[in-house]
């Protein structure tokens, strides 16, 4: 690689830094991504496997909220580049969208790799240099960046440098926080990894377990501790995951890594419990319990048999007391999936270590993307943020680079 100077690298080929990239290009300045793995956006083509949800088509307002404790420090990011301009920014690649019945925003394709595709070719227009099985090691004692690639390890220069490296999960995809102890030695404080959108674990009975693992709730409300959540979910033989397990949030996952907290299911939250009791004293004749239940209020054999793990194999008869089973079935939760089997993770450079997304303690290098500590719940809000800060990241860099003038 030969000694120049860059005015922009960017460290990381996930939507964030791609994003910064495209910023930093259109304002008509030199970028060059740096991306370890062989090639880019590997962990947005595994998004897309699920129909690659962009972003929520709900109010501002509302969305903005979604990100927890952090919503005040993300807003301002959003505002910068919103959903409506997320979707125009799609569209404009080719790939038109749809709003989905729960308020998601996906490419009618309902794939990636058009999208992926598409935006690689106008980085690449843009003079935008792509650098697969690139690895940043830090900085050596001039602070260049150190890049090791097939050809050995160099020194690059660059005037400013933003970082997009990811989160800790999905390591194989090459989001496995190894640039963490880098910034921890330059002195960023960094929130310890968690696991975000990730499955609750449950001790199901063995027979449970083995029949219906894999099975499908369909619009149940959930409650766990000051957490609520509507939607569907999942059966696994860990217990249950899917977007209502997700949309519980952090404080939820935190709740169940400290152990000994009860997840309640509403498995009817439509039917007030007054309607399911009525229903529940038409003559049962000699039906079967699970049969009775089936036709009196179309609860399914799996919904059936996890009354049964929540309340125990002998249901109560008195419709009044089986109405209040069927809105409250209580599970012990046992735990949380780990990192390397959740859909994102919290935890990340603090937004202490920072002055706006820029590191204190290296006023020429920025952050974008999910390396940062904040976490969102599934939905579209993860992607949102991520490119919606790497938005903010290049804007912040062309800036800079504009005042200081040319080379």
């Amino acid at each position: 690689m030969p000694d120049t100077l860059l005015d922009v690298a960017v460290i990381g080929g996930g939507p964030a830094g791609l994003m910064a990239a495209e910023t930093v290009a259109r304002a008509g300045r030199s970028v060059t991504v740096f991306e370890k793995m062989p090639t880019f956006g590997r962990k947005f083509l595994m998004a897309g496997r699920g129909g690659l949800n962009l972003t929520h088509s709900e109010d501002f307002e509302r969305l903005a909220t979604r990100y927890g404790e952090r919503s005040a420090r993300l807003r301002p990011m959003l505002e910068a580049f919103t959903p409506s301009d997320l979707v125009a920014w799609a569209e404009g690649l080719g790939q038109e969208t749809f709003v989905g019945a729960s308020g998601r925003v996906f490419p009618k394709a309902m794939k990636a790799s058009p999208l992926l595709r598409a935006w690689l070719a106008r980085l690449e227009g843009l003079g935008v240099a792509l650098r697969p099985r690139s690895t940043w090691k830090g900085w050596d004692a001039m602070g260049a960046l150190l890049i090791e690639d097939p050809d050995g390890r160099h020194a690059v220069r660059a005037r400013l440098t933003i970082l997009a490296l990811g989160g800790a999960s999905w390591p194989k995809l090459g989001s496995d926080a190894a640039w963490a102890p880098l910034l921890r030695v330059g002195g960023s404080e960094i929130a310890p990894f968690r696991p975000a959108n990730c499955g609750l674990d449950i001790a199901w009975s063995a027979v449970f377990r083995d029949r219906f693992a894999g099975e499908p709730l369909k619009n149940i409300a959930l409650r766990l501790g000051e957490a609520r959540a509507r939607g569907d979910a999942v059966i696994a033989r860990y217990g249950l995951e899917g977007g209502a397990i997700y949309a519980l949030g952090g404080a939820a996952r935190d709740a169940a890594l400290a152990g000994g907290v009860t997840l309640t299911i509403d498995l009817r939250p439509d039917l007030p419990v007054e309607t399911l009791e009525r229903r529940l004293h038409a003559p049962r004749g000699g039906q079967s319990l699970a049969n009775f239940l089936r036709k009196a209020v179309k609860l399914s054999p799996v919904e059936v048999n996890l009354l049964r793990e929540a309340h125990g194999l002998d249901l109560p008869v008195e419709p009044a007391a089986l109405a209040a089973a069927i809105k409250t079935a209580p599970l012990r939760l046992t735990g949380v999936q780990p990192l390397d089997r959740a859909i994102s993770s919290a935890g990340g450079v603090r937004f202490e270590s920072l002055d706006g997304l820029t590191l204190k303690a290296r006023p020429d290098v920025l952050l974008a993307g999910e390396m940062l500590d904040w976490e969102a719940p599934t939905g579209g809000y993860l992607l949102t943020a991520c490119l919606a800060s790497g938005v903010v990241a290049g804007e912040g860099v062309a800036r800079y680079l504009h005042q200081a003038g040319p080379l």
